[in-house]
């Protein structure tokens, strides 16, 4: 940290100065805000608001902006084109992102984060209750914080660095802080809303309530990262097509099962598994669907018997 502090910030010629010296700043602080809302413990949040949710969405969707500032301003072919794959990227996955949660939220009536944990505490956690939207919630924020396989912004056998290129030094560390900042806002958020928060059980109650909740988020951390260490890059066009002939559509289903199973007021456990059998058909017919191809055209390779 000290070693990068101390590195030259290089700019070069011919760019917008204002908004790339502010594109580094602006882009820090959405991941920062998004703690504002988590509660670590009970009564233990810096804002308690009715519409924490909302402002978890809000918060995150607004880091698009200082990406293609950040492009845009360094007047470099490999930068904008870094950042319009990214604003490309962020958009397209912030919406069944978005979409997942809607589930979650109706059963609990809701939009308090503590509530929201209260109620898993009391009738059980998300993850179970929410299976498809948990895996597609984990999926889209993956695509969300740029990480492997989804970190097409910076494919450095493609573009270089992405939006990033022309960055040194400090500034350039403010955009590799932000990463890991939006990823450990993006564990809080996964354990917040589908991993019961604060919750343990009567049995682990003698451990404070935050300790759980930060061992819950590094949990997820560790998820990330293992993903990130397995995983090849996607390309472009399958990262796309994830998100709108995949991930979108499935959303879609989840929250009219979801309405559905909350209009007939079937207990929890019923839900868990109506939700756990639909999430595995649903994956597995919308898979086969996607990837269908026509069948090849039988070509003969010999010539026709010569007519007399």
């Amino acid at each position: 940290m000290l070693k990068i502090m101390a590195k030259e910030a290089i700019v070069p010629f011919a760019v917008d100065r204002l908004v790339f010296n502010a594109a580094p700043i602006f882009i820090i602080v959405p991941a920062l805000l998004s703690f504002a809302v988590i509660p670590f413990a009970p009564g233990a949040a810096l804002l308690d608001t009715d519409i924490g949710a909302l402002f978890l969405i809000a918060v995150g969707s607004v880091g698009v902006i200082p990406t293609f500032m950040a492009g845009w301003s360094s007047n470099n072919k490999f930068s904008l084109m870094g950042a319009m794959r990214a604003v490309a990227q962020s958009i397209s996955y912030e919406i069944p992102l978005v979409l997942s949660v809607v589930g979650l939220l109706m059963m609990a009536g809701t939009m308090n984060l503590g509530k929201i944990v209260e109620y898993q505490i009391a009738g059980g956690w998300f993850a179970l209750l929410q299976p498809l939207a948990f895996i597609i919630f984990f999926i889209s924020g993956t695509a969300e914080l740029n990480r492997t396989p989804t970190d097409i912004v910076e494919g450095e056998s493609e573009i270089v660095a992405g939006y990033h290129t022309e960055y040194s030094g400090f500034k350039f560390s403010l955009f590799y802080a932000t990463e890991y900042t939006h990823v450990f806002g993006m564990s809080a958020i996964v354990t917040t809303l589908f991993l019961g928060g604060w919750g343990t059980g009567p049995v682990l109650d003698l451990v404070p309530a935050v300790v759980w909740f930060v061992a819950k988020m590094y949990l997820c951390f560790c998820g990330f990262v293992w993903l990130r260490a397995t995983l090849p890059r996607l390309r472009i066009d399958q990262l796309m097509g994830l998100a709108w002939k995949f991930l979108l559509p499935l959303t879609l289903l989840n929250i009219f099962f979801t309405a559905l199973l909350i209009a007939w007021g079937l207990p929890n456990i019923a839900v868990v598994v109506v939700n756990a059998v639909l999430a595995a058909l649903l994956i597995k017919l919308w898979a086969d669907a996607v990837s269908a191809r026509p069948a090849p055209e039988r070509r003969s390779y010999y010539p026709a018997a010569p007519v007399a």
